[in-house]
């Protein structure tokens, strides 16, 4: 069983930036599939971005050349670089991995855009 934390959330200006980690309680060397999802207040929860264990990225048009994922598998970290944040990037962000058959979610971590 794998838990994980995400801190690294709060208040950020419009243009500013942030980076969101994702802590392993135990090994995700093996994960084939990682990502962020983001709920926004009042609506549905929605991929942000997402890396295969071959190292494929994908990415939602909205954040496409602002978000960068990422993976640290010596420390069991999924990182989450986000950059020039806007107002509509608010949302509870939360991370997901799946490694084997199981599929394992953070609690998530509250990002807010305003100035």
């Amino acid at each position: 069983q794998v838990q994980l934390v995400e801190p690294g959330g709060g208040l950020v200006q419009p243009g500013g930036s942030l980076r969101l980690s994702c802590a392993a309680s135990g090994s995700i060397a093996n994960a084939n599939f990682m990502a962020w999802y983001r709920q926004p207040p009042g609506k549905q929860r929605e991929l942000v971005a997402s890396l295969t264990n071959r190292g494929i990225t994908n990415y939602a048009d909205s954040v496409k050349g602002r978000f960068t994922i990422s993976r640290d598998n010596a420390k069991n970290m999924v990182n989450l670089q986000m950059n020039s944040l806007k107002p509509e990037d608010t949302g509870v962000y939360l991370c997901n991995v799946v490694q084997f058959v199981h599929g394992y979610w953070g609690q998530g971590t509250q990002v807010t855009v305003s100035s």
